[in-house]
């Protein structure tokens, strides 16, 4: 099939990228020229495990553009990933959304076409994307205009820094449409990867196990829902094991005992049951805040997922009161951060808890040193008001600190020389913000050893 996407952030380049190499034609189309340019040379905008391989292996079948023309009218399926950040009230924020759907119905050609939301929506915005499109194809035309394309919806679920595997072999594909032709379409743009009869790339072996994916045809409102119950639902797992956390650092019990004996209940499972700093990235906080938003529209309240991201907000304000529990004084300290992206294998930023905890840190006069492996480039670039120091080598953010925390749980981290870091510090105090680290090695080795919950 031929497919254009519109975006190549993280959804719109990996999806686009597993499409191609699935076999299909595949148009990425971005009005960020310099990201376009960057993209045809072979370099990629966002740091994700094996994507400029994939893109290369798939170099036949992808094209990259900035130009509405030569993407939408050959198109059988056009996907919009855009953007949709959260505005200052949490609702989000449809600008961009808004742009690409009248763009997309303006160059439509004369075949059916199916019109994807993969961004995340908010309930009912297949419609409205549905009434754009309407609206500039009958400008073109000057005429009412009826069949000539259907909307649907197509959440992603993927996890970033494993954002191609969770492209070829996911848990399901949802698929939410009002048109029987637009889900007939679908079914047969994702039939390789239904039945995984595509040959899997080198780099991203197929699991053993893996034998086909499941399919869910819903209505269009309903696709929406998934996407934004899903999250929520893995974002209330993570501040649920915090908030057990609270509770076992006063009665004394250890939280990763607690949440393995639960997680193995197959009711619950272990996955998201992480106790630590709490979650980041551009999924969780803003899709909570976006359901919390359109909940209110409709006059509903949903208190749980209010208290989750009160949980994990009050976790950030926890590393400092916890580095002032055991400094006393934080005012003139040095403390390092040991990771800053939000979570391993990927250079994202977006709602990072490094950026809340070193802020936090700063107000209170302390030195504050970073490090990460990935994502220190880009947060030179986006924080370049940010007073920290940031350090070219993992080892250098405990050089004549008083404390280190392990921000974001980097293999490079675990397997840090401690001794040597802690010969280095001025007080061997490590916070372990993810729990990820050898305690008892730690401990061997004269740190004080602290937890979220210790």
């Amino acid at each position: 099939m031929n497919v254009a996407i519109i975006g190549t952030g993280y959804v719109g380049l990996c999806t686009g990228i597993c499409l191609a190499t699935i076999g299909h034609k595949v148009t990425c189309l971005d009005t960020d020229e310099k990201k376009i340019g960057a993209l045809r040379r072979g370099e990629t905008p966002i740091y994700e495990p094996h994507l400029v391989e994939l893109m290369e292996e798939g170099r036949s079948n992808i094209c990259f553009t900035t130009s509405y023309p030569d993407a939408i009218p050959n198109a059988d399926v056009v996907f919009i990933a855009v953007g949709t950040p959260s505005t200052a009230n949490g609702s989000p924020n449809l600008e961009y959304l808004s742009k690409a759907a009248s763009s997309v119905g303006e160059h439509l050609g004369p075949a059916f076409t199916v019109v994807v939301n993969k961004s995340t929506v908010p309930i009912g915005s297949g419609n409205w994307v549905g009434t754009l499109l309407r609206e500039s194809l009958e400008r073109k035309h000057g005429r009412k205009m009826t069949d000539e394309f259907a909307v649907a919806s197509n959440p992603e679920f993927l996890r970033e820094g494993s954002a191609l595997f969770d492209s070829l072999y996911p848990d399901r594909i949802v698929v939410g449409a009002d048109h029987p032709k637009a889900l007939e379409t679908l079914y047969m743009l994702y039939r390789p990867i239904i039945d995984q009869s595509f040959s899997p790339p080198t780099d991203i072996p197929r699991p053993e196990a893996k034998t086909a994916v499941p399919l869910v045809s819903t209505d269009l409102a309903s696709a929406e829902l998934i996407k934004y119950a899903a999250n929520a639902f893995l974002a209330l797992k993570i501040s649920f094991a915090n908030e057990i956390g609270n509770i076992a650092e006063r009665v004394g019990a250890d939280i990763t005992q607690v949440a393995r004996g639960i997680g193995l209940d197959s009711r619950i499972g272990s996955r998201f049951l992480a106790a630590g700093i709490g979650w980041g990235g551009s999924c969780f906080g803003k899709d909570t805040a976006a359901l919390v938003s359109t909940a209110a529209e409709y006059g509903v309240s949903m208190p749980i997922v209010e208290s989750a991201r009160l949980v994990n907000k009050r976790q950030r304000e926890r590393v400092v009161d916890k580095l002032l529990g055991e400094l006393k004084i934080l005012k003139g300290r040095t403390v390092g951060l040991l990771g800053l992206a939000f979570k391993p294998n990927t250079d994202d930023l977006r709602e990072a808890p490094a950026i809340d905890i070193a802020r936090r840190l700063i107000e209170r006069g302390v030195r504050v040193k970073v490090h990460d492996p990935i994502a220190a480039e880009r947060f030179r670039h986006e924080y370049p008001d940010l007073d920290v120091q940031i350090c070219a080598h993992a080892a250098q953010v405990a050089e004549d600190a008083d404390a280190v925390v392990l921000v974001t749980e980097w293999t490079e981290y675990l397997q840090l020389d401690w001794d040597a870091v802690g010969d280095s510090m001025r007080q061997r105090l490590i916070l372990d913000g993810r729990y990820s680290l050898d305690r008892e090695r730690l401990i061997r080795s004269g740190f004080r050893y602290i937890g979220m919950s210790s």
